[in-house]
């Protein structure tokens, strides 16, 4: 009864008083994660990301076929394009220019009318006003109609109407805009490598389109602005070549082809290498789509159904196999080892599951994509004997393998928690079992696991010190992988298994024993190495624990920088943080950390594993297939581009001549 009253005073006090109305684009500025993911780097560069999607649409329309991208030197950003213009006469409905709406009203833009775009990136209608609703400036130049039309808002408010402000043989929109620094209290600064990545990706999607990026911000030796032309001819085929750049092919030519099929439009390029990883990239309107979908499932289907068909008929499988009666059974997996592959998809109305757009849903793209795929191998199997025969050499190879592996994959699940084995006899773990508020700490050595065990939370902080160097995964076969102890020590520690109800090689994260596994080494150049080799471990077998934002490396400070006339003690974590403090300081003693191990067990605490202190970088992957080539490069067999890397971003590596 009492419950009741409660509940009868609280709805009194619901009036019209408790309503708020979001006026424009209020409700963006208010839950801006909503619209663009975060408010963090991957946030600010999203904004880029929005606008260019409108010129890249206007391209697949057949309007425009040159981009250019510039960060201007304040770190505002400019997209301009050579299509159509928005339109700027006025809007039946709205009472104002086409502009004017296209650049205040969510859910506003011709993406929706099926007449004016065929197929387009982002159909969610936030676009282009989201930038706007975020950015504390922005300007919009249209030229169309022999005409420079302009307006420009504050925070997504119109300072004036729509107004012709000149004359012009040009055609096309330009658009500039300023992140707003109140929304995006991180960092408003453009970084060039990141939007080059996507830009790339971008112009090998869509091939014929010239995408320049300029940066205002940055001048080479000769006086010229750091500036990039991306333009690719022939498309995927030049993509996987790029992905594939420090992998040795095992086939002679990339495998690819581009048709349409049951209306839809459907790019397919791969081809087989020396390496023992999957790295299969899927596209939906230029949206990676890292969760796959039907498209993906497609492009498996054909190309299980068509190789293995090949196999079994030309009689290769019985050859290959050491005993003759029983030949090797192949399954899906076994065609996808060494493969490296692009599938795009042009999808006039995709369906994509969640707004994400990582995953689509669209059935019918399945036959489409399986059917083109299956056309593309049986012709290529047909002229190309040679490689048909060394593709399914390595077929073969790969279900020995995985044999081999599934044998190590059982002990390793075999040593779960539950197991008479139990947890890892180093680890210590701690005693919450709530996985969320747990923390895993992967360690350099015993000698900081001992310090960091001293220092830790007991309740909520658990740790594995792991003996040297781990396995470098990215030159090692799956067997040679779960046959390591110290890769066994962390999954039995993390409690997660192999195998899901979708996927057969995905990682079951049902019974994660910690939301946070923190990588904490040494800050030198072993310690990086080490980092290194564990993101790689991770990236390659572990990938759903980096989606789901549970990976992060730990910060140890560099320097301890003591006064010599006062009690007065200061942790820098760089050298210009050290020579700050020296400076600020006086007369000062300074300590270089050169290991974990240096340090006592209340320093490591107060600097790296105490929450309210610690500094956390989280471990994301921005573009897939960026961070897929830049591991099968640092971590390969390939010299020359790893030392060129190195030289280009090392910051204390000191490289002879």
């Amino acid at each position: 009864m009492a419950e009741e009253i409660y509940n009868q005073q609280e709805s009194a006090a619901y009036s019209a008083d408790n309503i708020q109305s979001l006026e424009g684009m209020e409700h963006v500025r208010m839950r801006p994660s909503m619209y663009i993911g975060d408010v963090g780097v991957r946030g600010l560069h999203h904004l880029v990301y929005e606008v260019l999607d409108n010129s890249i649409d206007e391209a697949l329309a057949g309007y425009c076929d040159s981009i250019e991208v510039t960060i201007n030197e304040d770190n505002s950003i400019t997209v301009e394009d050579n299509g159509r213009g928005i339109p700027v006469d006025i809007h039946k409905k709205e009472g104002v220019s086409a502009l004017q709406v296209v650049m205040t009203k969510i859910g506003a833009g011709g993406k929706f009318d099926k007449g004016s775009y065929k197929v387009s990136g982002g159909l969610h209608g936030v676009g282009v006003s989201c930038v706007n609703a975020l950015s504390s400036h922005l300007t919009a130049t249209v030229y169309r109609d022999k005409k420079i039309w302009q307006q420009e808002y504050e925070q997504g408010v119109a300072l004036y109407p729509v107004k012709q402000v000149g004359d012009t043989d040009k055609r096309g929109t330009k658009v500039t805009f300023l992140p707003d620094a109140t929304i995006f209290e991180q960092t408003t600064e453009y970084k060039y490598d990141i939007l080059a990545a996507r830009i790339r990706e971008l112009a090998y999607l869509n091939k014929g389109i010239t995408i320049t990026l300029t940066d205002l911000r940055q001048k080479d030796d000769k006086g010229n602005y750091k500036s990039e032309k991306f333009y690719s001819e022939k498309g995927l085929t030049e993509f996987v070549r790029f992905l594939d750049g420090n992998r040795l092919p095992i086939i002679s030519q990339t495998i690819a082809m581009e048709g349409e099929k049951n209306g839809t439009p459907v790019e397919v390029a791969m081809v087989y290498n020396d390496s023992y990883t999957e790295n299969v990239h899927s596209y939906v309107n230029n949206i990676n789509t890292t969760e796959g979908g039907t498209h993906l499932q497609g492009f498996r289907t054909g190309l299980t159904r068509t190789l293995k068909n090949y196999a079994e008929k030309s009689g290769l499988l019985e050859k290959l196999s050491k005993d003759k009666k029983n030949p090797v059974e192949i399954e899906g997996d076994d065609f996808r080892e060494g493969l490296t592959a692009v599938i795009s998809v042009k999808v006039a109305e995709p369906q994509f599951e969640g707004q994400t757009k990582t995953k689509l849903g669209n059935r019918d793209v399945t036959a489409a994509v399986s059917q083109a795929v299956t056309a593309m191998l049986e012709a290529f199997l047909e002229e190309n004997p040679n490689d048909a025969k060394i593709i399914v050499e390595k077929v073969v190879l790969a279900a020995q393998a995985r044999m081999a592996a599934k044998k190590a994959r059982e002990m390793v699940q075999r040593k779960s928690v539950m197991s008479v084995g139990g947890l890892p006899g180093k680890l210590a773990d701690c005693s919450e079992e709530d996985p969320a508020i747990c923390e895993l700490f992967l360690v350099e050595g015993d000698s900081a696991g001992g310090t960091a065990k001293q220092g830790r939370n007991k309740d909520t902080q658990a740790i594995l010190p792991l003996k040297g160097k781990i396995l470098n995964v990215e030159k090692s076969m799956q067997d040679k992988v779960f046959s390591n102890d110290e890769i066994r020590n962390i999954y039995t520690a993390l409690g997660v298994t192999i195998g899901t109800e979708e996927d057969s090689k995905a990682l079951n994260l049902s019974k994660l024993r910690y939301h946070k596994v923190i990588i904490m080494c040494d800050a030198d150049v072993d310690g990086s190495h080490i980092t290194t080799l564990i993101l790689t471990f991770f990236f390659r077998y572990m990938r759903e624990l980096i989606e789901n934002d549970h990976v992060y490396i730990a910060t140890p400070p560099l320097y301890l920088v003591a006064s010599k006339t006062s009690k007065r003690k200061e942790y820098a974590w760089s050298d210009k943080q050290r020579d700050e403090l020296s400076t600020e300081m006086g007369n000062v003693t300074i300590q270089r950390y050169k290991g974990l191990g240096e340090m006592n067990h209340d320093q490591l605490w107060d600097t790296t594993m105490n929450p309210a202190h610690r500094t956390l970088r989280k471990v994301t992957i921005d573009n897939a297939s960026e961070a897929d080539r830049i591991f099968s490069m640092l971590m390969g067999d390939e010299v020359p581009p790893r030392r060129d890397f190195i030289e280009k971003n090392a910051k204390y590596a000191k490289i002879d001549a």
